[in-house]
């Protein structure tokens, strides 16, 4: 290839390895673990995906430097085996088609670098999720503003990822005219029998539901239920499963609320059982939309987040039937909090405060679920991804 033409492609996908680490121990003591941090790198001063090392003890978040240089990698997820990286990126046009990409990297466990490997087409424009099946097989895919979803198989060997081999186009409207005026595909997942794959959709007010094969790295309508729907201008955005795979707990964006729906794992239907407020008292605010949700380790509590508001919003969990109980709103000491996640230890909960620049450490009450603050405030810019190795 042309040198030139070589150093502007590069340039363009700005992925490389960076050699900026410092103050780094390596994480085989129990203390430490390592958090990778994604971010919005378009009119930013960040580049990429950055590291840092979280003391299990005492709580403290110590930036290691830049772990790769990317575009816009604002959602990405850690395969199974823990050697490998997959991220969106978050763009609109991509080797001159309407598209964003995926991009796989190696984690250097002993320096928390990730190493670049290779690039495919998300085949939809801004990809803003992704996931992994639990074998590692292959990675699926959401596009927003292409409205589809996709999945790209993984190589065995190398961690690279494969073209598509599975392609799902989404289709319809809903209410809001300013956001559903077209499918908008916000989130990918598969259940945790690894049978179906189910995309929440913002811009149809539908969860689509795909029957899945990890060997052939295909997903299909399910013929028995093919999408469950959330209440006309809802915006379903992300979902997660009960560990018993009995519920599916939808966050909206639009209306900031939560749909729990009981789950038929054999035939991948879904029944809406309660839909409950994220804000406090049901406060209403036009300016909030509901961003995360995750479930703590131990199952008892359930999180989200809300932009606005820009508060974590504290659910417990009935034991038997699944649904939320809002016992507390904690305030995220930012603005923005697009994104949170929970160590695996349930101790820690680090907040990604997407408009004010900053990552904020809580402590995480296992008696009572509630949050404290550990008092820690550590500057990023428009950081929107959290994950822990």
């Amino acid at each position: 290839m042309n040198p030139l033409i070589c150093m502007i492609f590069c340039s363009f996908i700005c992925l490389t390895e960076s050699k900026v680490f410092f103050n780094y121990h390596h994480p085989s003591s129990k203390t430490q673990r390592l958090v990778y941090v994604g971010t919005y790198t378009e009119g930013t001063s960040s580049e990429g995906i950055y590291a840092y090392q979280l003391n299990s003890k005492t709580g403290q978040l110590n930036k290691l430097g830049l772990a790769a240089k990317t575009s816009n990698p604002s959602y990405f997820i850690i395969h199974p085996n823990t050697r490998y990286l997959y991220a969106v990126n978050e763009l609109e046009q991509y080797e001159g088609k309407s598209a964003g990409a995926v991009s796989s990297f190696e984690i250097n466990k002993r320096s928390g670098t990730l190493q670049y490997l290779n690039s495919q087409t998300s085949l939809g424009a801004a990809p803003c999720y992704i996931s992994t099946d639990k074998e590692g097989k292959n990675v699926l895919v959401a596009n927003y503003n292409g409205g589809n979803v996709a999945v790209l198989p993984i190589n065995k060997k190398s961690g690279q990822l494969s073209p598509s081999s599975s392609f799902q186009q989404h289709t319809g409207s809903s209410v809001n005219k300013d956001r559903q005026n077209e499918p908008h595909a916000h989130s990918i997942r598969l259940d945790q029998q690894n049978k179906f794959a189910l995309s929440a959709d913002l811009g149809t007010d539908k969860i689509y539901i795909y029957s899945y094969n990890s060997k052939n790295g295909t997903i299909t309508p399910n013929s028995q239920s093919p999408f469950g729907t959330s209440t006309p201008g809802s915006g379903p955005r992300h979902l997660i499963f009960s560990p018993n795979n009995k519920q599916i707990y939808v966050m909206n964006e639009l209306t900031s609320n939560i749909d729990v729906f009981d789950y038929d794992q054999k035939l991948g239907n879904m029944k809406l059982v309660q839909t409950v407020s994220t804000l406090p008292n049901n406060l209403t605010l036009k300016s909030n939309s509901g961003a995360e949700i995750l479930l703590h380790p131990n199952g008892k509590y359930l999180y989200s987040s809300n932009r606005g508001h820009n508060s974590i919003a504290i659910f417990t969990v009935e034991k038997k039937s699944g649904k939320l109980n809002l016992i507390g709103n904690e305030s995220t000491q930012g603005q923005t909090p697009r994104n949170f996640n929970i160590d695996p230890t349930g101790q820690y909960m680090i907040v990604a405060n997407q408009d004010s620049n900053n990552l904020v450490i809580f402590r995480i009450n296992s008696r009572s679920g509630k949050l404290n603050s550990t008092g820690q405030i550590v500057e990023l810019e428009k950081p929107v991804c959290i994950k822990f190795l």
